[in-house]
């Protein structure tokens, strides 16, 4: 499905609560790069990065929200970076649109509270097909994701916290 079509996000969500009944936890993941200097960026390339990260996490979340209100319950995460919040050479369409799922973060955690609904951010560190031709094999080894998951798994718990944003990466949180 593309996270981008708020039509494909219902019918993701759909399907999901047809095969298990309710959906508890949503992980917004998905993710693009078009990575050029901002003067030499086309606005396909904004556009299309800004569409997939800030736009399918809105779209997923809004897919899931008045279902989770309804059962009283549920956990987001959304995924941040660090290319928003310190900035990266190349990313100025990436960085503006991580750190615009913060902002989201921030105000759903505010509308979730009383409905028993928290969300939280990941900034990952981590080897990615995204990163596996800009790093050694080494480091992309101490990268392995399996290293960010606990975080991830503990930011959606039962016990998870409400407006986190946790930086995870190398065993390091």
């Amino acid at each position: 499905a593309n996270v981008a079509n708020y039509d494909d996000c219902e019918a993701m969500v759909a399907d999901a609560v047809s095969k298990w009944g309710r959906v508890d936890v949503l992980i917004n993941n998905a993710g693009i790069l078009r990575d050029k200097s901002f003067g030499k960026m086309e606005t396909s390339d904004w556009d299309s990065v800004v569409a997939v990260h800030l736009t399918g996490s809105g779209n997923c979340s809004r897919a899931v929200w008045n279902q989770m209100r309804e059962q009283n319950y549920g956990r987001i995460l959304m995924t941040t970076s660090t290319s928003g919040i310190y900035g990266n050479f190349g990313q100025a369409n990436y960085g503006a649109a991580k750190l615009g799922v913060v902002g989201l973060m921030n105000t759903l955690c505010i509308e979730g509270a009383k409905y028993g609904i928290n969300i939280n951010c990941i900034s990952p560190t981590a080897a990615t097909r995204m990163t596996e031709d800009i790093m050694t094999p080494d480091m992309l080894e101490q990268l392995d994701p399996k290293y960010v998951t606990p975080a991830a798994v503990f930011l959606v718990s039962k016990d998870a916290p409400n407006h986190c944003v946790m930086f995870a990466g190398a065993g390091s949180y």
